[in-house]
């Protein structure tokens, strides 16, 4: 058996910050390449207070904390990003990527939200306004308006 530390939310085995014991070809061939886990030592288990720490700063605490971050997200208003396009395209050479979309969300005075809440329902691939799901809480859903600008290459 291998003691491991999840970095992830693995399914039937825990969440962040988690310390359990697996068996040696899960962990070994399955947990570590992926980088859902590393492997328990004592320096790694001093991290695991960082992960933890830093797991509770996005979580959502309960329903009146969803609907005060539901509240601030329909006051910034549109979300303004950039991705790089042609000159004169509408068409974006890559799409804006979840991580992506947070960290406008939090540039523009918004809360640090976890990508995951996000829901991506196209893939955004042009210049103009967007509207993307977030799930902040199983009653509480709230949609964040993005303006999507090109930027030279």
């Amino acid at each position: 058996m291998a003691k491991i530390i999840l970095t992830t939310d693995v399914a039937n085995l825990g969440g962040p910050g988690d310390i359990v014991e697996v068996k040696d070809g899960y962990a070994r061939n399955y947990l570590l390449p992926r980088g859902y886990a590393i492997a328990s030592s004592k320096g790694a288990e001093k991290n695991v207070r960082t992960i933890k720490r830093a797991q509770e700063s996005r979580r959502i605490r309960d329903l009146d904390h969803a609907k005060e971050i539901k509240a601030t997200l329909e006051g910034l208003g549109a979300i303004p990003l950039t991705g790089k396009a042609a000159e004169g395209s509408k068409k974006l050479f890559g799409s804006i990527t979840a991580g992506e979309i947070v960290d406008a969300i939090k540039a523009a005075g918004g809360p640090l939200l976890d990508k995951r809440v996000l829901e991506l329902r196209d893939h955004i691939k042009t210049v103009g306004k967007h509207s993307v799901g977030a799930r902040l809480h199983p009653d509480v859903k709230v949609d964040v308006r993005l303006e999507v600008k090109a930027v030279a290459n």
